[in-house]
């Protein structure tokens, strides 16, 4: 893993056909890459899993905070 105290690395993930760019710090891209692992689905999968509940939400957050809010929560869930 990642040393924590890292800047943000944009990536390209396609969501429903379309290319999107996402910014996290490496440490929540690990956490992306072993929930996915974990669920046996690829990352784009994920994030469109998580983007469609972003949507829905009364006032959605931007991506990638909704990403990062999901694998907290996920984390603390366990």
């Amino acid at each position: 893993m990642t040393p924590p105290y890292h800047p943000p690395v944009k990536r390209s993930v396609a969501i429903a056909g379309h290319k999107t760019s996402i910014s996290l710090e490496p440490l929540f891209w690990d956490m992306l890459r072993e929930a996915a692992a974990r669920r046996d689905i690829p990352i784009a999968r994920l994030v469109a899993e998580i983007d469609a509940e972003r949507i829905r939400s009364q006032t959605p957050p931007g991506l990638a905070s909704a990403i990062r809010i999901w694998l907290v929560s996920q984390d603390n869930a366990g």
